[in-house]
C-alpha cells in the first residue's frame, strides 16, 4: 500500500468500523501491568476473533472425530467441516480447483515440501534465485537443497530503502534458474514485492516460482491465478487463525507428479510389504491425522476475514502507517528501517544508544507489545548494517489512537536509555 500523509488521513474511507473490529477480539480488552493492551506484534502472529476461538471450541465439543475414514455421524460432521474449510481456502486465493490447497502445519512446512521436491531434480550447474530480504524459512530450505545437489544459491540485492533491486534480480535470472523463491511482503521491512511482474520474469526463463506468503495473505492480496506462480505458503496464525496450521497452494499438475513429503496413513492409496501407491491430491502430502481443529479454525478466520470490505481494510492500514512513518520520521534519534514506497504497515526502527531488546522490554513495561532481533532474516539485518531492530507492526483492529500510545512511549523509552 502506498503511504498517505497526514493531510490525505481524513480521506480514508469511514465505512471501516475498528472499535466494532476490535469487539470481536476478546484480547484486545486485557491489561498488562494495569495498562490497556496495546498489540502491535501483528507480523508475528494476529489475535482471534471469537468466531475463530467459538469454531474450535464447537469442534471438539460436538463433533471431536477423525475425518474420511470413520464410518459414524462425527466421522461425517468432522469431515465436511475440514473439507469444507480447504473449500474457503482455495476460494479466497483463487485456486482452480479445491485439489490444489494442502494442509500443512504451516509457510514453513509448506516451503519444505516444495523445496523436498526440487532437491531430487536439481543438478550440479543449476540455480536456486532468492531475495536479500527472504525469513529463514524462505531462505535455509533453498540454501541445503542446493548444498545437498551442487546446485548454485544466488541473492537478489536490495536497495538501502529496502526495495529489491530489480536489475541484479534480472541480471541472477538466466536459463540456469530452475526456481524463484520469494517474499510477497517482507516480514521484517513491509516492503511489498511486484510479485506478478517477477513471476512473468521467472516462467519467461522456464522457472518455477514459489511465493512465501505469510504476510501478503493477512492483506487481502492473493489471487494466485492472476499471480502467475506455481507455488503459494501460508500460515493460518498470520490471519487471524490458529497457529499449527496452514496451507501450500501448487498447480495441480505439478503437484501431481511432485515428490511426497511424508509417507504413512491417509496419503496412500494401496500398501503391500513391497511397495505402495501414493493417494490423489490432495491427499498425497497430508500423511498421518492432520490439524483438524486448526484447519477448521483457518476456514472459519478466512471466512470472516473475506467478509470484510477489502479496499477499506487496506486504507485503514494505510492510514496507520502512515501516521506512524510521520511520527517517526519527526522523532529525534530515532531511524527508520525500511523506507519502501510500497509497503504493509511494518516500521521496523532503531534509537540512537537503545538495543532493540531494551526498547521492547521498556514499551512492555508500558503494556505495548513488539517485536525486536532480527526477525528470523539475521542475514537481511547483516545487508542494513543493524544487528536487529524494534518492529511495530499493525492489523485491522489497531488504531490511531494506539500509533500516538506507541510514540509517547517511545519518549519515554528514550529518556530512559539516556
Amino acid at each position: 500500500m502506498k503511504l498517505m500523509k497526514s493531510e490525505a488521513l481524513e480521506k480514508v474511507v469511514m465505512n471501516f468500523d475498528v472499535e466494532s473490529i476490535r469487539q470481536q477480539f476478546p484480547i484486545l480488552s486485557r491489561e498488562v501491568d494495569g495498562k490497556s493492551l496495546v498489540y502491535l506484534d501483528n507480523a508475528a502472529t494476529t489475535q482471534k476473533p471469537q468466531c475463530v476461538i467459538d469454531a474450535l471450541v464447537d469442534y471438539y465439543s460436538t463433533c471431536n472425530s477423525n475425518v474420511h475414514r470413520g464410518a459414524h455421524f462425527l466421522a461425517d460432521e468432522a469431515t465436511r467441516r475440514y473439507e469444507g474449510a480447504r473449500d474457503i481456502i482455495a476460494k479466497f486465493i483463487n485456486a482452480s480447483v479445491r485439489q490444489e490447497v494442502i494442509w500443512t502445519s504451516g509457510t514453513t512446512e509448506a516451503i519444505n515440501i516444495v523445496a523436498n521436491g526440487l532437491s531430487q531434480q536439481l543438478q550440479p550447474g543449476d540455480e536456486v534465485l532468492v531475495t536479500q530480504m527472504e525469513h529463514h524459512a524462505n531462505l535455509i530450505p533453498w540454501q541445503q537443497a542446493c548444498k545437498k545437489t551442487g546446485a548454485s544459491l544466488q541473492v537478489a540485492m536490495i536497495n538501502e530503502d529496502g526495495e529489491l533491486d530489480i536489475d541484479d534480480f534480472d541480471a541472477k535470472l538466466s536459463s540456469k534458474t530452475k526456481l524463484v523463491a520469494m517474499a510477497h511482503v517482507s516480514n521484517a521491512l513491509g516492503t511489498i514485492n511486484p510479485i506478478k511482474s517477477l513471476t512473468a520474469k521467472a516462467k519467461a526463463v522456464g522457472a518455477l516460482v514459489l511465493i512465501d506468503g505469510a504476510q501478503g495473505v493477512a492483506h487481502g492480496m492473493v489471487n494466485v491465478q492472476d499471480i502467475g506462480c506455481d507455488f503459494y505458503a501460508f500460515s493460518g496464525h498470520k490471519v487471524f487463525g490458529p497457529t499449527g496450521i496452514g496451507a501450500l497452494w501448487g498447480k495441480e499438475a505439478l503437484l501431481k507428479e511432485w515428490p511426497v513429503w511424508q509417507t504413512g496413513g491417509e496419503m496412500i492409496q494401496v500398501v503391500t510389504y513391497q511397495d505402495a501407491v501414493w493417494n490423489e491430491l490432495p491427499y498425497r502430502f497430508e500423511a498421518g491425522t492432520p490439524h483438524i481443529a486448526g484447519a477448521i479454525g483457518m476456514g472459519e478466520a478466512i471466512r470472516w476475514f473475506d467478509s470484510l470490505d477489502m479496499e477499506a481494510v487496506k486504507q485503514h492500514e494505510a492510514m496507520l502507517i502512515a501516521s506512524a512513518t510521520e511520527q517517526a520520521e519527526a522523532f529525534d534519534g530515532l531511524t527508520i528501517i525500511g523506507n519502501a514506497k510500497n509497503k504493509t504497515g511494518v516500521l521496523s526502527f532503531a534509537i540512537e544508544s537503545g538495543h532493540p531488546a531494551d526498547i521492547g522490554f521498556l514499551l512492555d513495561r508500558q503494556g505495548i507489545a513488539i517485536r525486536t532481533g532480527h526477525h528470523c532474516a539475521e542475514p537481511l539485518m547483516g545487508r542494513l548494517g543493524v544487528p536487529g531492530t524494534a518492529r511495530a507492526s499493525f492489523s485491522i483492529y489497531n488504531t490511531l489512537q494506539e500509533v500516538d500510545i506507541l510514540f509517547e512511549a517511545l519518549q519515554k523509552v528514550k529518556k530512559m536509555l539516556a
